[in-house]
């Protein structure tokens, strides 16, 4: 029995190194492009609808438009999961999403914390869900194409900057919407360009 248990443990490992080799094929550039220009419109739209000085509000804002351009974003991914995938597609998707989440969630974290704590706060959030983002976008790009990491280092370094301007007054519609929309566009051209392209030709 132990010799049984012995080989599976070590099948099982063979299989998570073999699938840290290959590219996870679940994201498509419509749908994150999509995505990237819902961040770009809510930009826009957000001094029609936000008070500039509202930080509660400010944020409220960005979570629902997050949200939404989630939704949009994963949306090929989530119907492929329930209709198409076999078992062990799903395992290889829960594995590249689970890479992601601690970000998402430590993003989460941060956003509940500092309003809770104090709103004077919210001018630096723009600047760390950057960079969370980046981080769980390199925490991923072991599955991704490896012009990923270009995507990561640009929500890095976006985020930096945003944190290294940082002041008091409300941030700007553009700290938000222009990086997330810019990032998730260049992450569609780097899907469509890594995986798609090379399909269609």
């Amino acid at each position: 029995m132990d010799d049984v248990a012995r080989a599976l443990q070590q099948v099982a490992e063979i299989r998570e190194q073999m699938a840290k080799g290959e590219i996870y094929r679940g994201y498509r550039s419509v749908p994150v492009a999509l995505s990237g220009v819902i961040g770009l419109l809510a930009a826009w739209l957000q001094p029609h609808l936000v008070g500039t000085r509202e930080p509660v509000a400010f944020v409220l804002y960005w979570v629902g438009v997050a949200a939404c351009a989630v939704a949009v974003g994963a949306s090929e991914i989530v119907f492929n999961y329930v209709v198409h995938e076999q078992p062990s597609t799903r395992r290889r998707t829960r594995l590249v999403i689970g890479q992601f989440l601690p970000a998402v969630l430590a993003a989460a974290v941060i956003t509940a914390s500092f309003v809770h704590l104090d709103r004077g706060l919210v001018p630096i959030l723009p600047g760390l869900w950057a960079v969370c983002f980046g981080l769980g976008t390199f925490a991923s790009s072991p599955y991704l194409p490896k012009a990923s990491a270009w995507v990561a280092s640009f929500y890095c370094a976006a985020g930096t900057g945003l944190l290294w301007a940082a002041d008091t007054s409300t941030p700007g519609p553009w700290w938000v919407g222009g990086v997330f929309g810019v990032g998730q566009l260049l992450a569609a051209l780097v899907l469509y360009t890594s995986l798609e392209r090379e399909r269609s030709l």
